[in-house]
């Protein structure tokens, strides 16, 4: 998923004291008062994701954001998450961004922290210094310069310091490589041997660093997702996943169902809904302009824009994954992405009608499909 905030006017202090903030918030709602104590051990008995990408979380915290229960009890979103039954927090990460929530040592800290609450970290490595999906993969500034065999070898260096110092449970190579990564040298179809060398040297790091570590490739859609999964049938991965928005994905959860059961099948992987959201509302809480605000973007009648209709999506879309065989889970997108930045901001969340939290940051129903059942 690629949405833009405008973070014009924020220099680099700024942001990092910023970043400072925000990790010692989050360090006191892992931590308490006191003291760490044991981390929680996170183990691969996890059998389905129940997964929420919180990638502005950190941000989000330093705005000093107070989250509700749905009964209106102040409680931290972490906490209710975990309660509520997710045990997976998916988040981007950026090689040099120029917000530096989504760099390396800020993505490092809050996997510790995640880690240390029993989460299952899953990281999804743009190999970008901004959003890379099937519109941009760009290459980051300072790898542009380099040649095929030199890109191969920084793309190794960086895979094994992730794998070393973050230790995700999962890792995906890329973000929503639909047309490859790593552009122009790594596009799937002007540079096809390129693309491939790249994905299988990204995957080989993780095996021969980590071989606990779940590798999965990332693409956008159900249509021509066969076409591709054909493309990348030599690299060693185990995980196929897939976005599912229905404005550019489809309505259809039958044509869904049946696209990851032949996926599954016919590549002998697991399969999991890597990205999936749904309005409680049509209305919005700030002045940016939302993604999903039109009544012909719903699936309707079965899913209208409202608390239910939203709970209701994410029930089918996790009872769809689980009718297939090799379900492996899912993951919600932007579930924290509450119009944080005041209801007058114009460079504030374009999803604030898709959270988990309500515009009075109070948890909503939906929660509750998160419990595998």
């Amino acid at each position: 998923m690629n949405y833009t905030l405008q973070t014009k006017g924020v220099n680099c202090l700024a942001m990092f004291r910023i970043f400072i903030i925000a990790s010692l918030i989050l360090q006191s709602f892992a931590c308490g008062k006191k003291s760490a104590g044991p981390v929680v051990p996170v183990t691969d008995s996890v059998n389905f994701l129940s997964a929420v990408d919180l990638s502005s979380y950190p941000e989000i915290a330093a705005a000093n954001i107070r989250f509700y229960t749905a009964n209106g009890v102040e409680k931290e979103m972490l906490s209710q998450l975990k309660e509520n039954g997710v045990n997976a927090v998916r988040l981007k990460l950026w090689v040099n961004p120029a917000n530096q929530f989504s760099g390396f040592d800020a993505v490092k800290q809050f996997a510790q922290i995640l880690h240390a609450k029993g989460f299952k970290v899953w990281l999804t490595v743009h190999y970008s210094d901004t959003w890379a999906d099937p519109g941009q993969q760009q290459t980051p500034q300072r790898w542009q310069s380099l040649g095929i065999a030199a890109l191969s070898d920084t793309v190794a260096n960086y895979t094994r310091r992730i794998i070393t110092d973050i230790k995700p449970d999962i890792i995906q190579i890329g973000n929503e490589i639909n047309t490859g990564f790593l552009h122009p040298l790594g596009h799937i179809t002007s540079n096809y041997q390129n693309f491939i060398a790249l994905l299988n040297r990204a995957a080989s790091t993780v095996r021969t660093t980590s071989p606990t570590t779940k590798i999965m490739i990332h693409f956008a859609g159900i249509d021509a997702a066969d076409w591709f999964f054909d493309q990348v049938k030599t690299v060693d991965y185990d995980i196929i996943g897939l976005s599912y928005y229905p404005i550019w994905h489809g309505k259809s959860f039958t044509a869904l169902k049946n696209r990851m059961q032949q996926l599954s099948n016919g590549y002998n992987k697991q399969v999991v809904i890597a990205e999936t959201a749904y309005p409680f509302t049509l209305s919005w809480n700030d002045w940016t302009n939302n993604i999903v605000g039109l009544t012909e973007q719903l699936i309707l009648p079965d899913y209208p824009a409202t608390p239910d209709g939203q709970k209701a999506f994410l029930r089918k879309v996790r009872t769809t994954v689980q009718e297939v065989p090799k379900g492996y889970g899912f993951c919600y997108w932007g579930g924290e992405l509450v119009a944080w930045k005041g209801t007058q901001a114009t460079n504030g969340s374009p999803w604030e009608n898709q959270a988990l939290f309500d515009f009075q940051y109070k948890a909503l129903p939906v929660l509750q499909e998160f419990k595998v059942q």
